[in-house]
């Protein structure tokens, strides 16, 4: 357990030294190829063509693979410590724009699949293990935490009582609208579109629509007619008001 622990303490160093020197070093003077080159001391893996700005920060990089033709942008904050099993997996051609923090938190594994965009300013959040699959566009301000406070007993602090974590999965071709919120436990099906402001708190199923607090399925992107529930309620309203018009002018 000691060496285990000198171990980890010599790992981080090496981090902190690596990360001090070429971190801030700026594009225009060679900084990403800098980078690139440094950064394969201290990752799990990173493969090639791989585009890390100015400004990002990596904790626990050894838990971490990069494949190839990923861009991470500035202000990124990438946090896989808490456990010696964490992983962040970022496949090929992945983009995390600024702002984007991501933590691990406990044995925990966050995976984000080829050729998906994460947006400005989004939170991914452990301790569930978390999947965003193929080709997936995640807007600014999204939200995805696999994870949720008990609070069930009024004489404890929440702080207190713990933590449940079943898993988010986000299936290929999904679409997350400005500021969606993704709680825990939850499937969104491939190939769905979530708008925005939504807040997903159960199973979406594949090639829906869905909108509102809490999310609910409006359409189906494979339905042929394509009519939305506001169309068929007002449908029915409609119905409704010709039935009444007519019992009325009956009893006249």
């Amino acid at each position: 357990m000691d060496n285990q622990k000198s171990f980890s303490k010599f790992k981080r160093l090496q981090e902190l030294l690596v990360l001090t020197s070429l971190r801030d070093v700026p594009a225009i003077a060679l900084g990403n190829k800098l980078r690139n080159f440094g950064y394969k001391t201290i990752f799990g893996r990173i493969g090639n063509s791989v585009y890390i700005q100015e400004g990002v920060e990596f904790l626990n990089a050894s838990n971490m693979e990069v494949a190839d033709g990923v861009h991470i942008f500035k202000g990124a904050r990438l946090d896989a410590r808490g456990h010696q099993n964490n992983k962040i997996i970022f496949e090929s051609q992945v983009a995390i724009e600024r702002n984007v923090d991501i933590g691990a938190l406990v044995h925990t594994s966050v995976r984000v699949k080829e050729k998906t965009f994460i947006g400005p300013g989004v939170c991914i959040a452990g301790p569930g293990d978390i999947v965003i699959g193929k080709s997936c566009l995640i807007a600014a301000h999204v939200g995805i935490f696999a994870n949720n406070h008990n609070f069930s007993d009024p004489n404890r602090n929440i702080t207190e009582q713990g933590v449940t974590s079943k898993g988010i999965t986000i299936e290929d071709d999904c679409w997350l609208g400005h500021a969606v919120t993704v709680l825990d436990g939850v499937t969104i099906g491939q190939g769905s579109v979530i708008g925005a402001g939504a807040v997903v708190t159960k199973d979406i199923p594949a090639y829906s629509v869905a909108v509102g607090t809490p999310a609910r399925v409006i359409k189906s992107r494979k339905s042929k007619e394509l009519w939305t529930l506001e169309q068929e309620k007002l449908s029915h309203t409609f119905l409704s008001k010709e039935e009444n018009q007519h019992h009325k002018s009956s009893q006249v």
